[in-house]
């Protein structure tokens, strides 16, 4: 399990628009990676747009918004384009940063198991390291919060 002080699993994945992102060319910025389950659900929907309208004040604070999904690039091309989203976009299709990140985990939803992407965010330092993590994020007002844990540094 990834801590505060960890240094962050390098990847490159595809992201939307059809280019790839890999974390570390994203120094010396620091880094809002956050996973999420779905696109275009309710709680995903909400933590894109609250991430997109706060777009401005991360970059002013050096971050840069990453979101992770299992999702494909077609999928987050769409999603991007409902919402005028402002965030970029990775898939993990296989989902092996998800694996190395820890947040591949076993769900319970009405008494039925299976295995999902945890709602969870990593803030990178510009050295790579883990600032700050949050688990069993709920989406609304998330965004805000991790702002405010940023610009605390």
């Amino acid at each position: 399990m990834l801590e505060q002080g960890d240094t962050a699993p390098d990847f490159t994945l595809p992201r939307d628009g059809g280019d790839e992102l890999t974390l570390s060319a994203l120094q010396p910025a620091k880094v809002v990676l956050y996973f999420y389950p779905r696109d275009d659900t309710p709680g995903c929907t909400t933590e894109a747009l609250e991430f997109t309208a706060l777009g401005a004040e991360f970059a002013d604070a050096g971050a840069q918004v990453v979101g992770v999904s299992k999702d494909t690039v077609a999928k987050h091309d769409k999603f991007i384009t409902k919402h005028d989203l402002g965030v970029a976009l990775v898939s993990d299709a296989e989902g092996d940063v998800c694996e190395r990140y820890g947040v591949w985990v076993e769900k319970n939803m009405y008494g039925k198991i299976s295995m999902g992407i945890e709602r969870a965010t990593f803030l990178i330092g510009s050295d790579g390291k883990i600032i700050r993590v949050w688990r069993k994020v709920k989406a609304k007002g998330h965004a805000q919060e991790v702002l405010e844990a940023l610009r605390a540094q």
